[in-house]
């Protein structure tokens, strides 16, 4: 079984490739923003992904004589993003279930409390 920390990281990872996908000039500093996280484990998650060959970087010039990086995802980079994104789909649907099912069972007490003249039972 995948421990909590694993799943966060994952979750970290997969919203990381996911906006890389869509904005590969995004700074570190806007990413971590996005994300949540800190710049300095923005930086570690950066690197991560760079080690395990899901990212590249890439340079741009984002204005006149000042260079910035581009995250730019690689091929497998793109298939660990599809593979992440099928895990997160199902764990959040499993969330999901679970939550119905306590709103559900929640629902069922408050009706089970409540007698038809809006009183409770002890009153």
């Amino acid at each position: 079984m995948t421990s909590k920390r694993t799943k966060l990281q994952e979750d970290t990872h997969f919203r990381v490739l996911r906006i890389l996908q869509e904005n590969p000039e995004m700074s570190q500093r806007e990413l971590a923003a996005e994300v949540g996280v800190s710049v300095g484990g923005m930086h570690y998650v950066l690197n991560a992904l760079i080690e395990k060959g899901l990212v590249k970087l890439g340079n741009f010039t984002a204005a006149e004589d000042k260079r910035r990086y581009a995250y730019i995802l690689t091929p497998r980079g793109i298939a660990e993003k599809a593979a992440i994104t099928k895990r997160f789909l199902e764990r959040k649907i499993e969330e999901y279930d679970a939550l119905k099912a306590e709103i559900e069972a929640l629902r069922d007490e408050l009706s089970d409390d409540v007698v038809p003249n809006g009183t409770g039972r002890n009153g």
